[in-house]
């Protein structure tokens, strides 16, 4: 799988885990460079604190744009270590397939 925006790809990996309908990528197959530090924070109360990126590319910034839960609850201890993207971040299909793992909140969510 990759993810990719203003022409860049931001991140590569066949090991990716699927939450919430979002796709969490390994934080080392993050393209350096392209990820700088945002103040932004968020609470899940089943995944835990969200630590928020701003994704840089081709000289644009789209603040907010990936996170990452750097102390994950147990329930989400699959996504530690990984990083998701979205406003307007490509994740498609790359060449060589995908090993894809799915988690759930459980029954109560």
């Amino acid at each position: 799988m990759q993810a990719s925006w203003n022409g860049i790809v931001l991140a590569e990996s066949s090991d990716t885990v699927v939450v919430e309908g979002r796709r969490y990528f390994p934080l080392g197959s993050v393209r350096p460079g392209v990820l700088t530090e945002s103040k932004t924070r968020s609470l899940c109360l089943w995944k835990g604190m969200a630590h928020y990126f701003n994704v840089v590319a081709h000289g644009s910034v789209n603040p907010d744009a990936a996170w990452t839960y750097r102390h994950p609850t147990i329930l989400a201890r699959r996504i530690r270590g990984k990083v998701a993207f979205w406003q307007g971040v490509q994740v498609e299909r790359s060449p060589g397939g995908v090993k894809k793992s799915t988690i759930s909140p459980g029954r109560n969510g």
